[in-house]
């Protein structure tokens, strides 16, 4: 084949070109892919403090059983202090098991605002709080700076903040949040059947307030998942995103919306429930495409804020501050909860509502990024200023 038909093939296997450049295979072996759960998800019903009396207390409805081998629905045991909800048993507790997951409770940063936007673009930009913001300046962004022969892409319906000031970076959009189940024709041929049914009026009540509230939550979703993969989206396209990252490119990033429970969370099922088993399978999916080289790969899943411990009027959780951090990958040294800890109870919560953060997300991932890449104090720096690395033994 001449040249010309080596940048046939490619592109007809890879159609991602910006401004004429071509995106070749990576020849560095460590891969990094940063999913952002856009909406805080609630970190407390996922990885659970069993141990704690006062988690049990504060969520009389949405509370997680403790490990229990006779109950569908209890925690799997990590360890004598923390459990994984049930959802995550098939798909993340194998990973944690064979020491490819770990996680990190108290996690999070110093923007204690609770706003979405505020807080998501905190962690994007990576920038020290209190200072004028750059736009023009994520951290992933300075990240590939710093870094040789390094292939970034964002799986993004736009560019993502964090990509922002540096080369041009491709992304590519997987898809979008779905309906309910049932759509309008469907809902309107039901309606029809019970007409004539003491029952009509109650069924036709029943799809409208479906649909208002339907529109309530979607609106307030899609509002703070700016645009975001929806879990099931995630789960699908999963395995093409680990086909990418294991041929072309080795520094990724992806955001996954509808993380935020106002109303009718649910516990062991539910919507969080299955939020979390999309997830889980996208993960584990991502995990098996990669292959090989899930050797020399990491996955760190973050969120911009927890939600309060304590469950709302609704059945739900609202915006919080701490968070448990996800790091996953083949090469890691897991099957361990790392990171600084506090006893799970009320004099520990942070304004009396949420977990505290003990761990900078800047810190954590400045360490992973020590060992991953060999980067100096100097480099560290250019990519979060004034923040010192916390090496907590993952690689």
């Amino acid at each position: 084949m001449d040249r010309r038909d080596v940048l046939k093939a490619m592109a007809g296997a890879l159609p991602l070109t910006l401004a004429g450049r071509v995106w070749a295979a990576p020849t560095t072996n460590a891969r990094l892919l940063v999913v952002f759960l856009r909406g805080a998800y609630d970190a407390a019903n996922v990885v659970i403090p069993v141990a704690s009396d006062f988690y049990y207390a504060s969520r009389p409805t949405l509370a997680i059983a403790r490990p229990d081998p006779a109950v569908a629905g209890a925690a799997a045991p990590l360890d004598a202090d923390w459990g994984l909800h049930p959802a995550l048993r098939e798909t993340i507790l194998p990973l944690f098991a064979k020491g490819q997951a770990a996680f990190v409770p108290f996690a999070g940063t110093d923007d204690v605002t609770r706003s979405h936007f505020e807080t998501q673009d905190t962690i994007e930009l990576g920038q020290n709080i209190g200072g004028s913001r750059d736009y023009r300046s994520g951290f992933m962004a300075r990240l590939a700076k710093e870094l040789t022969r390094v292939r970034p892409i964002a799986f993004t319906d736009q560019m993502p903040l964090t990509f922002q000031g540096g080369e041009p970076v491709p992304n590519i959009a997987i898809n979008a949040v779905g309906r309910p189940g049932i759509d309008d024709r469907q809902a309107a041929l039901i309606a029809a059947m019970y007409e004539a049914n003491p029952l009509g009026a109650s069924v036709r009540e029943g799809f409208r307030v479906r649909d208002q509230v339907f529109r309530t939550i979607s609106e307030h979703m899609m509002e703070a998942s700016r645009g975001a993969v929806s879990p099931r989206g995630f789960e699908l396209s999963a395995r093409r995103i680990g086909r990418l990252m294991r041929d072309q490119f080795n520094l990724g990033f992806v955001d996954v919306g509808g993380w935020d429970t106002h109303v009718n969370q649910g516990g062991a099922t539910g919507y969080l429930a299955d939020r979390l088993s999309e997830l889980g399978r996208a993960l584990a999916g991502f995990a098996e495409e990669v292959g090989p080289a899930w050797n020399e790969s990491v996955v760190v899943v973050i969120s911009e804020f927890g939600r309060t411990f304590r469950e709302n009027g609704n059945r739900g959780t609202d915006h919080g501050h701490g968070s448990v951090y996800w790091v996953l990958g083949g090469g890691l040294k897991g099957g361990r909860i790392v990171g600084e800890q506090v006893k799970v109870d009320q004099a520990q919560l942070f304004q009396n509502r949420d977990y505290p953060v003990l761990t900078d997300y800047r810190a954590l991932l400045g360490g992973l990024f020590q060992r991953m890449y060999g980067l100096d104090q100097n480099g560290l720096e250019r990519v979060f200023a004034t923040v010192r690395p916390r090496d907590l033994g993952l690689l």
